[in-house]
């Protein structure tokens, strides 16, 4: 009997314990004062689920503006009102009709003073140019300058306490996570999120300084010119274009890296205008079959197609059919590669190329000048 008193009170207190905690927690459990699990999660950040954004777009979202653009077009009512005879023949108007077109698109504001970052496609041949802020604030903007050949406008506004994108990112990888904020087809401020699908994209065709961002980041017409941001609301670049069978988002589009346009845009403040090398050539990438026509081992550089006359290329004594390999040291695969070496040599200083001419190496140095302003081209 003792033995059986002994085992009672050894387990009594253990028991009675455990029984008062339990009632303690189905008490708490009956006044809601457990937080649910999916709250607990909350506490905590999953970097495989980071679950929100909203401190990123909240961050960069003010610095992004809706543009709206307007142009007269004048429509002649007659193919013979140019013809002064026959306008008095048949009676024509003297006058012909007009219409307004209007356009819409995104901007960056990148700092303080105003200056404003867009597409140049966006803001082309417009007469006028409205700004909107995402506090609904409006201000007509002037144009700074253009760089038709990167896509790139500079505007500039004058309003009081205008808010600008902090901080730009050259630190981004496939697979970092991207949001796009624009104006797609004018329904208002809007972000859409995707990933970093590809960096480095060149050879498309749409612009002779290429070097995108690509993302799946839903970007549709009228989101040109806005911002792709990364997770920390930093700028990785100005959405440019989109490649789409349907004229809607189809998962494949483009920005300028936030750097280049920065770029871009101190060089229009500072000197109205874009200033890069230039040689006087068109070149295009080693095939296999340029290698084997110019009897060449080489696997990659560029080959001299076209030299322009009293172009630096010209008298440099540089000939159609040289195979550039280097430009100052750095190698070269391709169109890419010599564009972006030429283009950042300071026009008045000299270059030293590494030429394949008939098989055997030569080395020439060629007196930079300034690439001359024009729309589209290839030319170096």
């Amino acid at each position: 009997m003792s033995t059986l008193k002994q085992a009672l009170s050894r387990y009594f207190w253990p028991v009675c314990s455990g029984l008062l905690a339990a009632f303690v927690v189905i008490l708490l459990l009956d006044n809601n004062k457990v937080p649910a699990l999916h709250e607990q999660k909350a506490d905590f950040q999953n970097p495989l689920n980071p679950g929100s954004f909203a401190q990123a777009v909240n961050k960069a979202a003010p610095a992004v503006v809706n543009i709206y653009t307007s142009k007269t077009i004048v429509q002649h009512t007659h193919p013979l009102f140019n013809d002064p005879f026959a306008r008095r023949f048949f009676g024509l108007k003297s006058s012909p009709a007009e219409r307004i077109q209007t356009g819409l698109g995104s901007g960056v504001i990148m700092n303080r003073e105003g200056y404003i970052l867009t597409n140049h496609h966006v803001i082309q041949g417009a007469d006028e140019i409205l700004v909107e802020l995402k506090d609904k604030r409006q201000s007509r903007a002037q144009v700074i300058g253009i760089d038709a050949e990167t896509d790139l406008a500079v505007l500039k506004i004058t309003l009081e306490r205008t808010p600008f994108i902090e901080a730009i990112s050259s630190h981004y990888q496939v697979g970092d996570v991207a949001l796009a904020i624009g104006n797609p087809l004018g329904i208002g401020q809007t972000v859409t999120m995707g990933i970093i699908s590809a960096i480095g994209r060149n050879n498309l065709g749409l612009n002779t300084y290429e070097n995108f961002i690509q993302t799946d980041a839903a970007i549709n017409r009228g989101n040109s010119g806005g911002a792709l941001i990364d997770a920390q609301g930093h700028l990785l670049g100005i959405n440019s274009v989109i490649f789409s069978k349907s004229g809607g988002s189809d998962g494949i589009g483009f920005a300028i890296p936030a750097q280049i346009a920065a770029e871009v845009l101190q060089n229009i403040i500072k000197d109205g205008r874009v200033i890069r090398g230039w040689l006087g050539a068109t070149f295009q990438k080693l095939t296999p079959e340029l290698a084997n026509y110019l009897n060449t081992q080489q696997n990659s550089g560029v080959v001299i197609t076209g030299v322009l006359p009293k172009g630096p290329a010209s008298e440099a004594k540089i000939m159609v059919g040289d195979l550039i390999i280097e430009i100052d040291g750095q190698k070269i695969n391709n169109e890419h590669d010599a564009l972006s070496a030429i283009a950042k040599i300071q026009p008045g200083k000299r270059t030293h190329l590494k030429i394949i001419r008939k098989s055997e190496l030569i080395e020439l140095t060629a007196m930079v000048a300034e690439r001359p302003q024009q729309p589209q081209g290839t030319s170096e």
